[in-house]
Order: structure tokens, then sequence, then C-alpha cells
């Protein structure tokens, strides 16, 4: 006999259930028994599971949401400050400055500073601040300071921005976080930075409208890496600002972000919570409720069934355990993941966990996850540019132009647009071929990247013909850089001498207050430029 046999003979010798009544009446009891408690417990873990997936989804989403809001807040911002500081009057009069007219240009530099403040509530003082950081004009009456990062000039050369912490600012009695973006003059020479103090306001707002209310509702954070609360979404920001989480929660928390996690919380009670980095900050939005409130069903659950489920918890726990990290787990990730990639998120990678199946599976799927995302980026950067010159394609310019038109006709200010056409170039075509009349245009593209900005928009509008879009710039700009684009290419080794453009400019709202219009009229002025020999920059011819 094996020895377990003998094991449980005894056993049941010592219990006195050896006869068959009583091992009938037991098994009785047990098949009675079993299924209830069974039963019981399996209705107990699908309310906790129930509930655990509402409360992580629900904090995964308002985290997530508020994060990707406040990133585009951020971008949205930062673009803002990059298009007011590539204006010919940041540029210009901060420049003028330490000249003998100086302070009659500070004057004008202070006076378009004002005319943005007016239109944007979200920014408390605007600031131009040389490379050693003194500040040289204000929209506030009285000179304020501005707290930028160490090694700040270096930043924002490399990274064309820099973004301070969150503050509480003396001067305005409030706390401001600062963002700054480079002034550069036309060559490239760094001037300075256009810096901007934001309120909390617009931050406060945000994390409301997705922390929602009620008792049950996420409370909503803005936290730095550090566990610095910035602002809350039912919180005070000064009275916020004395707190703070321990460091080792944060770093915790993001070390499994988009997972909820149990700590003592802002507030000194435990709760439940989750936290989302933002992707352009040292910051991160963190959304928790009480454990208290979050729990609350499953724990009158627990109670309830926790004489019940005694006996089996150490078989059926063990079992699910094993069960749930062999099966289960490598299940639900390629479910959520599967889910995901079906939203449109590629940005997926789940681990090989053991072999069989299961790993084969994951490996499989990541494999067409990483080829699916590849596919799309190929897609997408060749659904906005030219194959031939690498620059932008005629359907991403008209959208471009479409929304620089009604940012420009939103906030009033000017934008320029200029059409450039090589001469000749069935000619050039002809005599050197239709490679080297490619590797023509191509040069013509690297000549137009190297005269325009990073806030334009160089594009191929169809055959040798190009067009660039600047914002923020008037006509005598434009033709500024046309003539620069028109000098480049005539010194060019490779082409110099050989082919020649003719460009024609015109300026929003004056040459036209729409698109076509725009384009019309830029392309009158290219093609007077062509009828009057060619080899020059006109702008629009005035309307009739």
């Amino acid at each position: 006999m094996p020895s377990w046999e003998q094991a449980v003979s005894g056993l049941l010798q010592t219990l006195r259930l050896d006869s068959i009544r009583s091992k009938m009446l037991v098994f009785a009891l047990l098949a009675t028994l079993i299924p209830s408690v069974t039963t019981g417990w399996i209705s107990y873990l699908q309310n906790e599971r129930s509930l655990t997936a509402k409360i992580t989804g629900e904090l995964q989403s308002v985290s997530a949401q508020t994060a990707r809001e406040l990133d585009l807040w951020v971008k949205e911002r930062l673009y803002e400050l990059r298009v007011f500081a590539s204006s010919y009057e940041v540029s210009e009069n901060l420049d003028r400055i330490p000249r003998a007219d100086g302070e009659r240009a500070r004057q004008r530099l202070v006076g378009y500073l004002r005319s943005v403040r007016e239109r944007f509530a979200d920014y408390q003082e605007l600031l131009v601040v040389t490379p050693e950081g003194a500040e040289v004009a204000s929209t506030a009456p009285q000179p304020t300071v501005v707290r930028l990062p160490q090694d700040w000039t270096k930043t924002i050369r490399q990274e064309n921005a820099v973004v301070g912490q969150a503050l509480w600012d003396d001067s305005l009695k409030q706390g401001v976080i600062v963002f700054a973006v480079p002034i550069y003059q036309t060559g490239g020479r760094f001037l300075g930075a256009l810096t901007a103090k934001l309120d909390f306001t617009a931050l406060h707002r945000l994390l409301r409208r997705f922390a929602g209310g009620g008792e049950e509702a996420a409370q909503v954070y803005l936290v730095s890496a550090d566990g610095r609360p910035i602002v809350g979404s039912r919180s005070d920001p000064t009275e916020l600002m004395r707190h703070s989480l321990p460091a080792a929660v944060v770093r915790r928390l993001l070390e499994h972000e988009g997972a909820t996690r149990e700590y003592r919380g802002l507030a000194g009670q435990e709760v439940v919570g989750t936290i989302k980095g933002v992707p352009r900050l040292d910051w991160a939005v963190l959304a928790e409720v009480p454990a208290a409130v979050a729990y609350r069903q499953v724990t009158r659950l627990r109670n309830v069934t926790a004489l019940v489920v005694a006996a089996l918890l150490l078989a059926v726990g063990l079992f699910a355990y094993f069960l749930g990290l062999l099966i289960t787990r490598p299940l639900d990730r390629l479910t959520g993941a599967a889910a995901k990639v079906a939203g449109g998120d590629l940005a997926v990678h789940l681990p090989v966990v053991g072999g069989g199946e299961l790993g084969y599976v994951t490996e499989v799927f990541n494999d067409m996850v990483a080829r699916l995302h590849e596919s799309r980026r190929e897609l997408e950067r060749l659904s906005i540019t030219d194959d031939l010159t690498g620059l932008y394609n005629r359907r991403y310019l008209m959208e471009a132009l479409a929304n620089e038109v009604r940012r420009s006709r939103r906030l009033d200010h000017p934008c320029a647009l200029l059409i450039a056409d090589v001469d000749h170039f069935k000619e050039y075509n002809d005599a050197y071929g239709h490679l080297a009349g490619d590797a023509a245009l191509a040069r013509l593209a690297a000549v137009l990247r190297e005269t325009t900005r990073d806030v334009d928009c160089a594009a191929r509008y169809g055959g040798e013909e190009f067009v660039v879009l600047m914002p923020e710039t008037k006509a005598a700009g434009a033709m500024e850089t046309a003539q620069r684009i028109r000098t480049l290419l005539a010194g060019d080794e490779l082409l110099g001498g050989k082919l020649s453009v003719s460009i024609g400019v015109a300026q929003f709202p004056e040459d036209g207050d729409a698109p076509e219009a725009l384009l019309a009229r830029a392309d009158a002025a290219l093609y007077r430029a062509k009828r009057e020999g060619r080899d020059r920059v006109l702008r629009a011819p005035p309307t009739p």
C-alpha cells in the first residue's frame, strides 16, 4: 500500500471516520458544503475583481486623460511662445536695445508683449531676458524676478524650451510656472529668451474637469518627481504647496505607472491611486481615492463570506494564485494589449513569461505590434512628405496654410507666403537628364531648409514649384528670405550659373484673407517675375 494511503487511513481512524456510515455522512456534508462555499467564494472574487477593475479603470482614465490634456496645454503654450519669439518685433527690437536708440526699441518690445498678454488670460506676465538672465522688457509695471534653472541657456539651445519649477511669486502673490523659449536673430544668433509666468488657474480648471465631484470621485493632483504637489482638483494651491508625498512613494508609483497602489496620501489617510507621467515635464498626474471609500463594497462582502471561505482559503487560494500566474495574467495582458492596439495605441510591449503556447503567442504578438508600429510611422511620414525632396507635400501645406490663416485672423497677426519656381527647368532636364533634374530639385529643397526657420513650413507644391509659409512675418521679411534663397541658389557649386528661381511673395491679410486667395496672389507675383525676365523676387501686385 502506498504511504499516502496509509496516512489517510490513519487520519480517518483517529477521527473515527473509518466506517462506511461516517464516510457517507462526511461525503454528503462535503458535497453540500463545497458547492455553496465555492459559489460564495466565486461571487466574492468576481465582485472584488469587478470593483478593482472599475477603480483601476477610472483612475487610469482620469490620470491618462488629464496627462494628455496637460501635455497638450504645455505644447500649446510653448508653441505660442515660439511663434511670438520668432516675430521680428521681438528679435529686431531686442537686438537694438543695446544701441543708441535702445529705449525706443525697448518700449516697442514692451508694447508688443502687452498686446500678446491682453489676448491670453493664462499669461500672468511676459518677460524678455538676456542670455545672462537680466530682464530687459516686461508686461508688469514693476521689474520682477525670473527664476530659471541653472544652465538654462544650454538647455534652451538644446531643447528649444525651458520649463521651470512651480513656485510662489511674491510680486504676483500667487503660485506660477515659468516657461521660456529662445529668441534668435536672423542667422541663428542667440539673443535671449521670451519667458512667461503662468498661474495655476488653468491647471486647476483642467484637473477639476476630469476629477468630477462627489465623495467617491477621484482627487487629482499634479506632482513633481520629488513628491511636491503643484496643484490639486479640490485643493487650494497655496495650502497644497505646504504638503508633499515621500519621494519613495512617487518613485514606486512611477515604476509601476498605470497600476493602482495603496499608500498614505497627502491628507494623511490611506488611499488607492495611480500615476501618469507628463511627457514634456518632470511632473506626473496623480489620481487617488480614499481606500475606505474605494473598497467599501468588497470589505462588506469579505466580512460576510470570511467564515464560509476559511476552510478552502489555502487550497483554492494557492490553486487560483498559481493558475493565475501561469494562465490568467498572461491572457489578461494579451487581452488588454490587444484592446490598446485595436484602439490605435501601438506603444505596447508585453513581457514574455515562461514558454509553451502562451510564450510563443506573446512573442508573435510583440513582433506583430512592432511591425505595425513601424509601418504606421512610415505611412504617416509618407503621407505628409515629398519622396524626392523630403519637404512637406502639397496636402500637408494646404492644411498648415488653412490653420495658420485661422490663427493669424484670430490674433490679428500677419503671415507671409512665397512661391518659388525654377527657371527653365525643362531645358535643364533636356540638357542634363531627369536624374540631374531630380538632384537639382533636392538641392533647392536643401537651400529652403537652410534659409527658413523652424516655425516655417517649406513644401513642394508640384513639379518645380515650392512654397514657404512664414508665420508672424510681414512681406518685407518674406522678401528678405526669398532674396537669400535666390542668392544661395545662384552661388551653389552644383547649380550655380545653370539654374535660377523666380519668387512671388504675398502677405496676409493685405494680399488675401483666405488660403486660396493668398496662393493666387503669390502665384500672380511669381508669373509677373517670370514675364519681367525671371531670377527675381516680386511681391503680389496691388489689387485693382
